[in-house]
């Protein structure tokens, strides 16, 4: 019986030793030596070296010089601390319709105000100066699974693109460039489809022709 305690005691220290010691290690030394960027969350650093997001996060970009990411669902909208999508299937009247009441008693919007796809393809539309009855993307006014998509399709892109150009004072083929520049292809060139990278792109954008700031006002 006590041999077999003083075996068990010892199968289960090389094993600690190996799980929770070894092998951790070694698979953190490979993936900084051959995968640093990756392994540290693909951080992005702004011309200034601060780091300003993850190439693997969406975040939020409202200002018409920008293109703008998939609507999110993740906290108040982009929050990595509560990734998550609506859970709301293709017939949900929530979903398409959207839910709008009155604001409340302190001027703040009601929290279970909740824009729909009619909402988000109108504003879609307006902020990009599209026909009333214009088609849009799926992706541009439906939320993704977890809220942080980091990518927009090239048809998104596609349609944002005059705007981006005209605020920058830029040519459309120029910011076309910089889309292509910052478009992943299908996986192993066949699986799903590609996508632009709109945290990359708007920093090129930042590059290629930096916004002059915004004059205070008094």
């Amino acid at each position: 019986m006590l041999k077999q305690t003083l075996i068990s005691i010892r199968i289960t220290i090389i094993f600690l030793l190996i799980c929770c010691g070894a092998y951790p290690f070694v698979v953190w030394a490979v993936s900084q030596a051959a995968f640093h960027h990756q392994a540290n969350g693909s951080l992005v650093t702004n011309a200034s070296g601060v780091v300003v997001g993850s190439e693997l996060l969406g975040q939020s970009f409202s200002r018409p010089e920008y293109f703008q990411p998939r609507p999110s669902a993740a906290g108040n909208g982009y929050d990595p601390t509560q990734s998550g999508g609506t859970n709301l299937g293709p017939t949900s009247d929530k979903l398409i319709n959207g839910i709008h009441k009155p604001n409340l008693k302190n001027g703040q919007p009601d929290p279970s105000d909740f824009d729909g796809v009619k909402d988000l393809a109108r504003e879609y539309r307006q902020t990009n100066n599209l026909p009333p009855d214009a088609l849009v993307p799926v992706d541009a006014v439906t939320r993704s699974a977890s809220g942080l998509d980091p990518e927009i399709s090239l048809a998104n892109a596609a349609l944002q693109l005059p705007r981006v150009a005209k605020a920058r004072g830029m040519t459309n083929d120029a910011v076309q460039k910089l889309v292509d520049d910052n478009t992943r292809g299908r996986g192993l060139g066949f699986l799903g489809e590609p996508g632009v990278n709109v945290l990359m792109v708007n920093l090129a954008l930042d590059k290629a022709a930096p916004m002059k700031p915004a004059t205070p006002t008094h």
